[in-house]
């Protein structure tokens, strides 16, 4: 965070000013975008084929409310850590620690699962070449590794890799689309065939909502480059906005190819269900540009998950809600190192385990989590400083429908996560009411409030 000068005076270095639209696209769906490729097919063994498109189109809606607040409030409070700088401003200190808490715990499980995908897919390729029994776990290290060490280096060269490479990814399921020939019905595709109603009735769709978050979980992050873009007020809504518009176009078209190809009963256990999609067409040219994909989205989705939670992790070492020790800006490379490197093997570990649903789970219902707070913390922000107190970099619209909306949306989400993994998500909540109580009876002391409100805003109405 500062480094001495010849002077021998302490000279504050900042995160560098260097990120555009393109790159906060970048970051938002290539956190996503593995999510068309693996985790979304679990809600079809909740639900069925039917019941994951209703889950796929309604909690499109909850992601397209979190995209518009998203929007509004960043471009505002254009401060590393997103979602938890919003809190320490609008709400307190408490809220904020704990909404730090959600935004690391949610993407380095997703950074897990990420790697682990990358394991499973070398792995069964393996197999398929008759090298059976492949360990996945060095692949899982190795990924991380590369990936840490790309984000030390510097956040414009990570964004940027992570464009060209969530660009490939998205094409290939636009290649795999014009392979099945959905213009001919029956040729490869067979909906007519494979499509049943709803197996487990309309309980089962709203099981496969927690899953149905797959489609969509991360696009949040754009939230984590506000301090990093050269103007927040354009490149945050345009890149938030932009992203999620394509995460809805690859999410219908992910789920049509599946159902065609597939029985739902085999979908909805599968980790690789884009894969093995392309490798039940027969057409070699096809596996391998899905194998590519794959790969791509999973490298994207981990290196943008190591952005962000390494900024979230940072931004709480500034102000002193963990060990200043993690504020540490690099000299050189204007990153936040220590944070980067220091969640690296928690990482590791939680990807050696080996459970992609678990690891899925903890990442669901933490991001779950901060949606709640956004949606809370967006009508709090309107009626403090309501429309013409301060200056906003963009205001959506039909407020306060979205947050209500949102609100509503995640009460459902919980109940369909507490009928799969109720021990599951009683486990999380536990773990954030003990992170509460030491934040308070411990950490709090060390904070300097004054020093965390950065925003030159007027005092809140009714103050």
């Amino acid at each position: 965070m500062a480094a001495e000068t010849t002077a021998g005076k302490t000279e504050r270095i900042n995160l560098l000013k260097v990120l555009g639209p393109v790159h906060v696209w970048a970051l938002g769906v290539g956190i996503v975008l593995v999510g068309e490729y693996m985790g979304w097919n679990f809600s079809v063994q909740k639900g069925g084929a039917y019941g994951s498109l209703i889950a796929c189109l309604f909690i499109g809606l909850l992601y397209t409310c979190v995209a518009m607040i998203d929007s509004e409030v960043t471009s505002t409070v254009a401060a590393a850590g997103g979602q938890y700088a919003q809190a320490k401003h609008i709400v307190g200190p408490l809220m904020a620690f704990n909404v730090g808490l959600y935004l690391v715990l949610a993407y380095t499980m997703l950074e897990a699962a990420d790697a682990l995908v990358v394991g499973d897919l070398m792995a069964t390729v393996a197999g398929q070449t008759g090298h059976d029994g492949l360990d996945p776990r060095p692949f899982v290290v190795f990924t991380v590794a590369i990936l840490a060490w790309l984000n030390y280096r510097g956040v414009f060269m990570t964004l940027t890799v992570n464009f060209v490479i969530t660009a490939i990814a998205f094409f290939a399921l636009v290649v795999l689309l014009i392979g099945v020939k959905p213009w001919n019905p029956g040729e490869i595709l067979m909906h007519s065939e494979l499509l049943t109603d709803l197996p487990y009735g309309w309980i089962g769709v709203v099981a496969a909502l927690q899953f149905g978050m797959w489609y969509y979980l991360g696009i949040e992050g754009t939230c984590q480059a506000a301090e990093e873009v050269r103007s927040a007020g354009r490149s945050i809504p345009l890149g938030t906005m932009s992203g999620m518009i394509t995460l809805l176009i690859a999410a219908i078209i992910t789920w049509y190819m599946a159902v065609g190809l597939m029985p739902w009963e085999y979908l909805g256990q599968t980790f690789l269900p884009m894969y093995d999609a392309a490798v039940l067409t027969d057409n070699t040219f096809l596996i391998v540009v899905l194998f590519i994909g794959t790969i791509f989205s999973a490298i994207a989705s981990a290196n943008g998950c190591i952005n962000d939670a390494s900024r979230a992790w940072f931004s709480m070492g500034r102000d002193r809600y963990l060990p200043i020790w993690f504020a540490a800006v690099h000299p050189r490379y204007r990153t936040p190192y220590r944070a980067i490197l220091f969640l690296v093997p928690v990482a590791i570990a939680f990807g050696f385990t080996g459970l992609l649903d678990q690891v899925i789970t903890f990442s669901i219902l933490s991001g779950l989590l901060g949606y709640t707070f956004m949606s809370l913390n967006m009508m709090a922000f309107r009626r403090k400083w309501p429309l013409g107190s301060i200056k906003r970099g963009y205001i959506h619209p039909f407020h306060p429908l979205p947050a209500l909306s949102l609100l509503v949306l995640c009460a459902a989400t919980y109940f369909a996560t507490f009928l799969g993994y109720g021990a599951s998500l009683l486990a999380i909540m536990a773990f954030f009411i003990v992170a509460s109580v030491w934040f308070h009876f411990h950490r709090y002391k060390f904070v300097r409030r004054a020093d965390q409100f950065t925003m030159p805003w007027p005092k809140p109405k009714g103050y």
